[in-house]
């Protein structure tokens, strides 16, 4: 009669036994680990402002309870040594679940992190309303081609064939949509860079100017003084010069208007004239007194002396308004103080009348 040492001696060595040892170990291991991310983590994330981290372990924790259950669901598999045909079944379904469940939280990640970034513009200019769509379908494109991948070895389909086939239609896609692709890539930089955003005056090589309304993958729009709405693709802003009249510590441009004074005349005069102007013009809106508007004598011209006023406006629009307003009030005011604006003349001599 066996003794109670022997039968579980038996018990111990019997492959059943054992794999239901190591499910239960593993059921408890995947408890212990579930209850330090729940219980142990989640009081660290509690302490950062940012709530991301606390959604990310919520969504972290249960695909990695189910990845230990799995791993010991795996070993006990081993441990039972099913036939040929069962085994390899089997494995091959316990790592299909796994890569399944990875790539829903992979998914889950990308979207939870996309719409964090997209919340905050001033730190990630280049994830905005209208490139989140590229970034997710990217993403997405990304995971599901490595599960894709993880499932054929899974199965120990031989991937190598696949990957070239793949790499031939890429670079038959890639010279296809070779202007797209440039347009894509040139917005994605222009994104990232941010040499101009939505609201800024630009002027291109081309000689458009005019408010940026959208940045999109593929082109920009601008809409220019003539309310005319210009579409440029992304390729072409990508390899222009851009003024970006928007740009730089603040809002405000500086503009110029040139004045000529005939030989003779008051510099001085002419120099409290033009600050006059400004400050008139900044009393009905539009010029900015802080810079302050300043007067330079540029030099000795043919039939002139050249003065330039330098004034700022309070915004890039109002270009063409304020230099009108400017242009009217300085020759009212020359005119006014007797002093010459030069023009050619040009005297006629008849030498002798037909006779």
């Amino acid at each position: 009669m066996e003794t109670i040492e022997e039968t579980l001696l038996d018990l111990g060595n019997n492959p059943y036994i054992q794999a239901l040892g190591v499910l239960l170990v593993s059921l408890i291991l995947a408890k212990l680990t579930d209850w330090i991310l729940t219980r142990g983590l989640t009081r660290l994330t509690q302490k950062t402002p940012s709530e991301i981290d606390d959604q990310m372990l919520a969504m972290i924790h249960k695909p990695i309870y189910y990845s230990v259950l799995a791993a010991g669901l795996a070993v006990a598999v081993t441990l039972v040594e099913l036939p040929a045909p069962f085994d390899f079944i089997s494995f091959g379904l316990i790592k299909t679940l796994v890569v399944l469940i990875w790539l829903i939280l992979g998914i889950r990640l990308i979207l939870l992190i996309l719409d964090w970034m997209t919340l905050q513009p001033e730190r990630f200019h280049i994830v905005q309303p209208d490139t989140k769509p590229l970034f997710d379908i990217s993403a997405r494109v990304i995971l599901f081609g490595g599960a894709l991948y993880f499932l054929l070895i899974s199965w120990n389909v031989d991937v190598t064939a696949w990957l070239a086939s793949a790499g031939i239609i890429g670079i038959a896609v890639g010279f296809a949509a070779k202007d797209t692709l440039a347009n894509l890539f040139a917005g994605i930089f222009i994104l990232a860079e941010a040499p101009y955003k939505i609201g800024d005056f630009i002027v291109l090589d081309g000689g458009e100017r005019g408010r940026v309304t959208k940045i999109g993958i593929r082109s920009t729009r601008i809409l220019t003084r003539d309310d005319v709405e210009i579409t440029i693709p992304n390729a072409t802003i990508g390899n222009s010069k851009i003024i970006n009249e928007s740009g730089g510590p603040y809002v405000k441009y500086r503009n110029r208007i040139p004045v000529g004074v005939a030989y003779g005349s008051d510099v001085d005069l002419v120099r409290k004239i033009l600050l006059e102007v400004a400050q008139e013009a900044a009393k009905e809106g539009g010029v900015a007194l802080d810079p302050e508007p300043r007067v330079r004598f540029r030099g000795f011209g043919d039939s002139a002396l050249l003065f330039e006023l330098l004034y700022w406006i309070k915004e890039p629009v109002l270009k063409g308004q304020i230099q009108d307003l400017l242009n009217t009030l300085t020759y009212k005011a020359l005119a006014k103080a007797d002093i010459e604006i030069p023009y050619p003349k040009r005297d006629l001599y008849v030498k002798e009348m037909p006779k």
